[in-house]
This record gives C-alpha cells, sequence and structure tokens, in this order.
C-alpha cells in the first residue's frame, strides 16, 4: 500500500480510505479471490487505485474510480492492463514511471 504522509501518522491507526493511494496485491494462487472478493471489497472502502500484479500472466491488472451498481454490489468502472515491457505511472506519483520489466523480468516466473 502507498499512502500520503508518515509513518507516524499511522502509529495510532491505519490509513483512512482517502489516504490510500494505491493498494497492490501480488498474486498467483489467490487471483480469483484477489479479482473479485477483495476488489469489491476494496471499491466499497472507496480505494481509489488498486492493483493486481498477476505473476501467472507477467501483468499488472490496475482498477480505478470506485462504484456501487444497482444490485449494490461494488466494483472499478475503469480497467486497465499493464505488460511487462511497459511503464506505468504510479498513482499520486504521477510524474514516476514504474518500469515494469524490473519487476516483471522475462523468465522469472515458471
Amino acid at each position: 500500500m502507498i499512502a500520503r504522509g508518515k509513518d507516524e501518522d499511522y502509529l495510532a491507526h491505519h490509513p483512512y480510505p482517502e489516504d490510500i493511494l494505491l493498494v497492490i496485491e501480488i498474486s498467483d494462487k489467490t487471483i480469483d479471490y484477489d479479482q473479485t472478493t477483495k476488489l469489491s471489497l476494496y471499491a466499497e472502502a472507496g480505494i481509489s487505485h488498486y492493483w493486481i500484479v498477476n505473476l501467472p500472466t507477467r501483468q499488472i491488472e490496475g482498477y480505478s474510480q470506485p462504484y456501487e451498481n444497482a444490485q449494490k454490489k461494488f466494483s472499478y468502472l475503469s480497467q486497465q492492463i499493464y505488460l511487462s515491457h511497459q511503464s506505468v505511472p504510479t498513482p499520486g506519483f504521477e510524474d514516476v514511471l514504474l518500469n515494469l520489466h524490473r519487476i516483471l523480468p522475462e523468465g522469472a516466473i515458471a
């Protein structure tokens, strides 16, 4: 997770959703759970950006714009797939690009 402020800001409590810039899940065997249950929970909490580092496919799934549909289910309006050869801006630090090849190098996943 990336949150606003300093570590000392969260000694008494966890960051509130409005303080959280990005939640990242590293996913291998839990991919279905992360794409359904956790995605819904983070959207319901109002987490604005949620990434799943999908190790089997060597890509990042980026979700943004949480919403509640007419059936009272929570999800995200926007989904973006980032491939291992791309660079991606980091929410809250848009001028900082994360080179995905560095975290998803060729041959790293069997």
